[in-house]
């Protein structure tokens, strides 16, 4: 890391302990990165990316154990597949940095781009993900380092595959078309996004530097939703005759024993609710080390690959992670709970919300059929999820629950703080009594809708 990225990382922690700037940091859409810190409940947070969200397993076990000496030794793994390390303080994220360096680690500076987790080793992948953004980072250098980027600007290349990338929501898509062709895709998802251009790698680019220069134009903030249509068609004239080529959508859950289409085995494993101590982490790396694992991937989902993993040593390392709470089987209910940091990790939150996901996953099992996302966020940002889901805001009276939506719309319901076992026990059970054969949780909620749901809770 450079002397100028130290003094970024000293001032910037600074700022975040004392300074006005910490506030600033603490807003939805704040970006966490290692030369700009944030405050938070339990000291300061770093983001980071590692180049094609892949490490070996001496590189992440070097991150635990710098974890553990420099903050307060919780990794997390976002739903993005990013990584964080939490309870630093000013004087110590130099020194991770430091640990970072001699690990040899790679964390590119500017906006995460997250690519397909098994690029380069998945034989049904269309193309290379991990090439596309080597490209992306040297042709558009000056571009991606702008300050007049938004910190949470999201690009994703997807390359197709067995994990592919079409559910995460981006400002900038870059899909693969075939072996020479990729699609560039703005603010969505893979069904969402709107394409613009579409061609050779080098024309991906182009486009790519395109939709760059025009978020720099507009300024500090903006996101791709905000460009004018009109600038937008006058930058890309033939957006209305791309022919796009839909990716198959993939269906490989994060967790478990997944076999690639030439043999080869990856294990899948997530921590709950992608938080993780760093004594269990190394605990786990060393264990797949002995195992002969060669490499970890992180994930979409907050979970992490292991790679080159025998398939006759998985069940064992199945077994270890489960004591050490971390998940390696499909179907676990916590797969279905988002949950930010929560009260004593972030000093916006409410209510401790992986202890009350802990109690609703016990006590409500009627939630749980694979059809809903339950979003349990500490106040009206939404960091952890940021799509519609049966979502549950802290805020100063209670709780406000909201069916089918985000964290920060209206409440369909509002719940004073000390009856929210008794109103999920009630949701859950209204689920059971009024399902019809074969019907989803998610159908059921739909069709009862907010005046339903609201019955269902006023009931003693």
């Amino acid at each position: 890391m450079s002397n100028e990225a130290a003094t970024r990382i000293d001032r910037a922690g600074e700022a975040d302990l004392h300074g006005r700037e910490a506030v600033a940091m603490r807003r939805r859409g704040a970006c966490p990165a290692l030369a700009a810190p944030m405050s938070t409940g339990d000291g300061l947070l770093v983001r980071l990316r590692p180049a094609g969200g892949a490490l070996t397993l001496a590189q992440f076990n070097a991150l635990a154990r710098s974890a553990a000496a420099h903050g307060n030794g919780i990794l997390e793994i976002t739903a993005r597949g990013n990584l964080q390390i939490r309870g630093l303080r000013a004087e110590t994220v130099g020194q991770l940095a430091s640990d970072i360096d001699a690990a040899g680690i790679t964390v590119p500076d500017g906006p995460a781009i997250e690519i397909s987790p098994l690029h380069g080793i998945d034989p049904q992948e269309k193309n290379d993900p991990a090439a596309m953004e080597t490209a992306l980072r040297h042709t558009l250098h000056d571009l991606i380092a702008s300050p007049r980027l938004a910190p949470k600007l999201s690009i994703v290349v997807d390359g197709g595959g067995a994990f592919g990338l079409s559910a995460l929501s981006a400002d900038i898509r870059i899909v693969a078309q075939s072996d020479a062709d990729w699609l560039v895709a703005i603010n969505g998802d893979g069904e969402t996004a709107m394409p613009v251009a579409a061609g050779p790698a080098e024309a991906a680019v182009s486009a790519v530097g395109e939709v760059l220069s025009l978020l720099v134009a507009l300024g500090q903030g903006s996101r791709a939703r905000d460009i004018d249509p009109a600038r937008l068609r006058a930058r890309f004239p033939a957006v209305d005759n791309i022919r796009l080529i839909p990716l198959r959508a993939a269906s490989m859950p994060l967790s478990g024993l997944h076999r690639l289409a030439d043999g080869k085995t990856v294990l899948g494993v997530r921590p709950e609710f992608g938080q993780m101590r760093a004594s269990d982490l190394t605990a786990l790396l060393d264990l797949a080390d002995a195992h002969g694992a060669t490499a970890i991937r992180l994930a979409p989902g907050r979970g992490f690959l292991f790679i080159d993993l025998p398939a006759d040593r998985v069940p064992a390392m199945q077994i270890a992670a489960a004591k050490y709470g971390i998940s390696a089987q499909p179907g676990e209910n916590s797969e279905h709970i988002a949950v930010c940091a929560g009260a004593g990790a972030c000093g916006s939150a409410f209510y401790e919300t992986r202890t009350l996901a802990r109690r609703i996953m016990a006590a409500a099992p009627a939630l749980f059929d694979s059809s809903l996302t339950l979003h349990l966020s500490g106040c009206a940002k939404g960091c952890a999820h940021t799509r519609p889901a049966l979502t549950l805001t802290g805020s100063a009276e209670g709780y406000d629950l909201i069916v089918n939506g985000l964290a920060a719309d209206r409440p369909d319901q509002r719940i004073a703080g000390g009856r929210i076992d008794f109103a999920i026990e009630r949701l859950a059970r209204s689920i059971e009594d009024n399902k019809g054969a074969g019907e989803s949780a998610a159908a059921c909620l739909k069709r009862l809708g907010a005046t339903g749901v609201s019955k269902a809770l006023r009931q003693e």
